[in-house]
């Protein structure tokens, strides 16, 4: 069954994507820690991230780093810290979340936010790509 994460690359299931090369996308997780929080994903549908192909892994990881700075030059934070934890979605994920201390990713304190917010907020990192 493919995961839901399958499913937004293909555009079955909308998102606030920030970015997308050929293997990765990059978008703003729904239930967030921080505004401004980020997926990014291999276009591949591989459960556990130690398992991706070094190539991929690496591209992940690069990719990763680029939505990073982008997102720390869009959001007021002091850091964008990654979390990488792979239970929650079986399609390997780097979770990038802007912090202004360790309770940001504890993934206990979540922020609501509306669509507007969410596009202005993707709107925002996009422009510093």
């Amino acid at each position: 069954m493919e995961s839901i994460f399958s499913k937004i690359i293909k555009n079955e299931i909308p998102c606030y994507k920030i970015a997308e090369t050929d293997n990765c996308f990059a978008f703003l997780d729904v239930n967030p820690n921080a505004l401004g929080h980020t997926l990014c994903i291999p276009k591949v549908e591989e459960d556990y991230i130690f398992e991706l192909e070094s190539k991929l892994y690496s591209e992940l990881l690069n990719f990763s780093k680029v939505i990073a700075i982008a997102i720390k030059k869009a959001i007021p934070c002091e850091r964008v810290a990654m979390s990488v934890i792979g239970l929650e979605v079986p399609h390997a994920h780097v979770h990038l979340i802007p912090i202004n201390s360790m309770k940001d990713v504890d993934f206990k304190h979540k922020k609501k936010c509306s669509h507007e917010n969410f596009e202005e907020i993707a709107e925002k990192i996009r422009n510093f790509l």
